[in-house]
Order: C-alpha cells, then structure tokens, then sequence
C-alpha cells in the first residue's frame, strides 16, 4: 500500500489551508428597469445678470455703499473757512496779555478812569455807590439818627462813610495819591451835599448822570471834594 506523498526535502505540511470560496456575484439589475434620477441638492442658476444671491452691480456713477464725492472746493466733511479767519468752530486766538503799567510809588494805571490807584484796590463800581446810597437810610434808622451822625464823624476822619464803611469803599484823593482827612471829607458831605440838593432835583439829576457817565465816577459831592470812591476789599487804603 502506498503513503502520502511526501513534500520535497522530506517534510510534510501538518495543517494545510482550505481554499477560499469565491465571492457571489452581483444581483443584475432587473431587465427593463429605469435608474432612479439624481436628487436636487443644488439650486437652480440665478437670474440673469445676478451671481448667486449677491446683490447686483450698483449702478453708474456710484461705489457701493459708499457716499459720493463731496461737492467742489471741500473736502469730506470738514466746513470751509469762516468769513473772520478762523476754522470750524475754533475761535480766534485771545489777545497777548499786557503787564499793567505801574507809575510813581508803585501805583497801577487804570486804563479805564486813567488814573493811578494802589494796587489792590479799583474804582468802586456804580451798583456798589447806589447800594450804599439806600443803605444810608436804613442805618440812620438802626441807629436813631444820633447814632449815624456820631458814627459818620468818627469816619470821616479815616477818609470814609458809615455806608461806605460797610461795603468796603474809601474816598480816596488822586491829585495828591492819598487817603482825605476829616476836613476834606466834612467839605465832601457838608458843602458837597449841600450843592446836589441846591437845585432840588434839577441838580439831584445832574449829580446822578454825572456819577454815571463819567470816567472816573465822580458825582456833584466828589467834584466839590476833589474825591473818588475806591473799592478796597483788602483794605490796602488802612
């Protein structure tokens, strides 16, 4: 009886591998049976002269969103240059200031009366001498009368009133750069009270435009007495 067949070399194969089976084939198609059609997953081509859903050209003469060119002679939106000089709402440069000029014995010019004054002080202004006109009779009813005259002589003799006392004012003398004593203040409220009431309010008038109107603020009373009214809120004047 004949054995396996040996291999060359004389070894055998202790498991052999089976074959593999081959694959089955395809299913055909069953005769006479159509092809489903693609589904539509693109769109359809846009209208004519569109791309897609961007919006079409913009139309002659304009870029975009973008606003026309500003009109002629100006630029964006920046206004033109003011008839003065100046440029958009900027306003001119203010004027260099000026030292004050300072005369004899340290006194400051005022530009306004033209007069040389101390410094720290000013030329009392005419609300300032009207107020202290009504604040007069108050005082004098405060103090009994008596009591206003006494007051008034006491001060006088520091160049002053009751009423002018208590806002801070001084009679000051410009001719001589100093402060009236107690005989040019009585010839200022005797001799010169006298004369505004001389004419009763013809002259009344005439001292009030007067006050009002003239440079250095001086009334009827204070041209009598050679006088100014300052106002000294540092009492620089003592």
């Amino acid at each position: 009886m004949t054995g396996p067949t040996q291999p060359p070399g004389g070894q055998s194969d202790p498991d052999p591998q089976p074959a593999t089976p081959p694959a089955p084939p395809a299913p055909a198609a069953p005769s006479g049976a159509p092809y489903p059609p693609p589904a539509p997953s693109y769109p359809p081509p846009a209208d004519a002269g569109t791309y897609g859903t961007y919006p079409p050209p913009p139309a002659a003469g304009s870029y975009g969103t973008y606003p026309p060119p500003a009109g002629a002679g100006t630029y964006g939106t920046y206004p033109p240059p003011t008839a003065s000089g100046t440029y958009g709402g900027y306003p001119p440069a203010p004027p260099p200031m000026t030292a004050p000029q300072v005369g004899p014995g340290g006194l400051v010019l005022d530009q306004a009366s033209g007069l040389y004054l101390p410094p720290g002080t000013q030329l009392a202004s005419v609300g300032r001498r009207i107020g202290a006109y009504f604040l007069a009779i108050p005082l004098a009813i405060v103090t009994l009368g008596i009591g206003y005259v006494v007051w008034g002589l006491i001060v006088w003799g520091r160049g002053t009133t009751p009423a002018l006392q208590v806002l801070g004012m001084r009679c000051y003398q410009p001719d001589t750069h100093t402060v009236p004593g107690f005989w040019r203040m009585a010839l200022r409220e005797v001799v010169g009270r006298i004369v505004d009431g001389i004419l009763s309010l013809i002259t009344e008038i005439t001292s009030f435009v007067l006050f009002c109107t003239s440079a250095k603020r001086q009334s009827l009373h204070d041209l009598v007495g050679g006088t100014v009214v300052l106002h000294d809120p540092g009492k620089v004047l003592g």
